[in-house]
């Protein structure tokens, strides 16, 4: 079984910096995109950003040149940094990994549980 779990979530001030960590576990042989998602509270899932095995990111519109993705290959590792955070921001934020090969089964999409993002104006 796949486990993603996310950590780095918490209140942050408008204009502040957050960092966010996922880790995936699970007799994992390869994943091919990884990546977060976010949900606001009445509105539906959007994919944030999602980066490939050989690191071509990519982002939605509204986070462009203020979040970076990273990732850790050996370790089965997606970062998020987030910079100049603003209120419309907020949102419970999922881990994302795609095509996940582990050594009894292939997984074609995997979340994990959210971390929550608050950013105060």
């Amino acid at each position: 079984q796949v486990r993603l779990v996310a950590s780095g979530g918490g209140l942050v001030q408008a204009g502040g910096s957050l960092r966010l960590s996922c880790a995936a576990s699970g007799s994992i042989v390869s994943i091919d995109s990884m990546g977060w998602g976010r949900q606001a509270p009445g509105k539906q899932r959007e994919l944030v950003s999602t980066i490939t095995t050989g690191g071509t990111a990519n982002y939605t519109d509204s986070v462009k040149g203020r979040f970076t993705i990273s990732r850790d290959n050996a370790k089965n590792t997606v970062y998020l940094q987030m910079n100049g955070l603003k209120p419309e921001d907020t949102a419970a934020y999922y881990c994302y990994a795609a095509r996940v090969v582990t050594e009894i089964h292939t997984h074609l999409e995997v979340w994990g549980r959210g971390t929550l993002v608050t950013v105060s104006s």
